[in-house]
């Protein structure tokens, strides 16, 4: 098996060692874990069966002495998001000691299976152990670019708190959350402040975001998906007029920043000052980067190879394998051929194609698993439902490349519809349809298309199938509104077509009581099966 190594040394340039003294305890204790990493994830179990006790989900599966690890795996079942809904939804209504014995601080929103999201509760515990990862990998991220510091950074959230649950909890997003819980001394190194990122419109954010960008000297971009830069950089060139008025008179009030409350608005434009105009906005021009930080694996490829294109030469450094669950993985280096296992801050399992479960110091170069998650925030065996791959090991803990969700979804950017998003949302359609198939087609901006027989025009059915999948998945809707999806195209097929499709499975040896409509085509492949039936 590959080897690297961590490479979080004491020496360095100046920035490096400030922080790698601030951090050096937690290098320490990471640098043991990655040693013996069994180790490690049983001195994890321990801490958060800890915090499970007291709990209605302890009492359940009779965890209310401490278990060991064996015991706990065969007392707790591994459960998809959709187990988890009825404890979820009571610890939003503020039912306390359901999952955790810490109180919820916050509820992160998330697509669900079907329309309704997810609502992940964060924990004091959690919160620590996903910083940490963060804190880790941003060590490395300084190691190798002495002159970030030099510069500002240019980051694109959602809202950290946009509602209330029933019980009273603030939902938000986990990248706004991760945002507003930086230290001090990185939280002023933004380029955008953080109350940009409450502008309600997502143009007009988009909009705000580039307008404090571009008069500053931004040295890296964060942002989990490379599709969302290459629409930022689209957006300047789309709001170049508006933009130059803008900075020029240090305000914020052109293109889609009219939207933006008045009173908001004057908050924002105290932090602004008239700039000179620069020769060129192009943000390879007028940004000295040194690094563009986003996913790169699974989905993201596609886009982060034509990132790499645009930006001449700029490194981009995979982020790791990560979601609102959890911190699984992270790298160390723009080099690595994948993310090191978070050992140090939950317990990871992982499901092989036949079934066997393993531990993450079990795992071998070249396994394919699905990732499972306990964690201190109180979701326990949870089915992450993400496929890794098993690439090398970073002294002696495994190393996994992202390959995507399993199962059936079409994810371009993130926003996981599945074939229950689908349906319900041609349910809610006032046509008579008798069959259909969505897919997505991958591009600088992503396209859904949607299959159809029945008697309506497409155009007509494209709009109203839109609206009812922002409806039904709140990741879909947000990518809508900011333009990184673009709206659905249809495609009508001619009277029987379904069932000429049904006929020609059966004549292929499928048994008719188990054929089923395919309602998502996920790759090129399925989409041709669909279509080109013979009349």
């Amino acid at each position: 098996m590959s080897q690297t190594e961590p490479n979080l040394g004491q020496g360095g340039h100046g920035n490096y060692r400030l922080l790698r003294t601030v951090l050096s305890g937690h290098v320490r204790r990471f640098e043991k874990d990655l040693a013996d990493p069994c180790a490690a994830q049983n001195r994890r179990f321990l801490a958060i069966i800890k915090g499970l006790k007291g709990t209605q989900f302890a009492l359940e599966h009779g965890l209310e002495r401490i278990p060991s690890l064996s015991e706990y795996r065969s007392a707790v079942p591994i459960r998809k998001a959709a187990d988890y809904r009825g404890y979820l939804e009571r610890v939003a209504l503020g039912e306390r000691r359901v999952l955790t014995r810490q109180k919820p601080s916050m509820l992160l929103e998330t697509s669900g299976t079907t329309g309704q999201p997810k609502h992940l509760p964060v924990t004091g515990a959690w919160a620590e152990s996903v910083q940490l990862a963060q804190r880790l990998w941003t060590l490395a991220l300084v190691r190798d670019h002495e002159d970030l510091a030099d510069g500002k950074a240019l980051t694109m959230v959602s809202p950290a708190v946009h509602a209330l649950s029933p019980g009273g909890i603030p939902i938000g997003s986990n990248t706004g959350r991760i945002r507003a819980a930086q230290p001090f001394w990185l939280r002023g190194r933004y380029a955008v402040p953080t109350e940009a990122m409450d502008i309600p419109d997502a143009l007009a954010r988009q909009y705000a975001v580039l307008r404090y960008g571009l008069a500053a000297d931004v040295r890296s971009i964060t942002t989990a998906n490379p599709s969302l830069v290459l629409l930022l950089f689209r957006r300047i060139e789309e709001w170049e007029r508006e933009l130059r008025t803008d900075i020029a008179n240090g305000t914020l009030r052109e293109g889609p920043a009219s939207s933006i409350p008045d009173q908001l608005r004057q908050r924002l434009e105290r932090k602004m000052k008239p700039s000179a105009a620069r020769p060129s906005l192009d943000p390879i021009e007028a940004w000295n980067l040194v690094s563009v930080n986003c996913w790169t694996n699974g989905p993201a490829e596609f886009f982060a190879d034509r990132l790499r294109a645009r930006l001449n030469g700029v490194p981009v450094r995979e982020l790791g394998v990560s979601a609102s669950e959890g911190s699984i993985a992270f790298p160390l280096a723009a080099d690595w051929p994948g993310s090191v296992l978070w050992v140090g801050g939950h317990l990871l399992e992982f499901v092989l194609p036949n079934g066997d479960v393993l531990m993450a110091h079990e795992l071998e170069e070249g396994m394919r698993a699905r990732v499972v998650l306990t964690t201190s925030a109180g979701l326990y065996r949870y089915d992450m439902e993400d496929d890794v791959e098993v690439v090398g090991r970073c002294v002696n803990t495994p190393m996994v490349r992202f390959l995507g969700k399993s199962g059936r979804y079409l994810n371009a950017v993130g926003e996981r519809v599945t074939e229950q998003h689908v349906s319900a949302a041609m349910a809610a359609i006032d046509h008579a349809i008798d069959g259909f198939t969505a897919r997505v087609r991958v591009g600088e901006t992503p396209v859904y298309t949607i299959a159809f027989e029945g008697h309506c025009d497409e155009g007509q059915l494209a709009e109203q199938f839109d609206r009812a999948l922002r409806k039904q998945n709140v990741e879909y809707d947000s990518k809508r509104a900011s333009g990184r999806i673009a709206p659905p195209q249809g495609v009508r097929l001619s009277s029987g077509h379904y069932g000429r499709l049904r006929a020609s499975r059966v004549q292929a040896g499928a048994s008719p009581g188990q054929i089923k409509d395919p309602i998502i085509a996920i790759d090129d492949m399925e989409w041709r099966r669909v279509l080109e039936v013979e009349s």
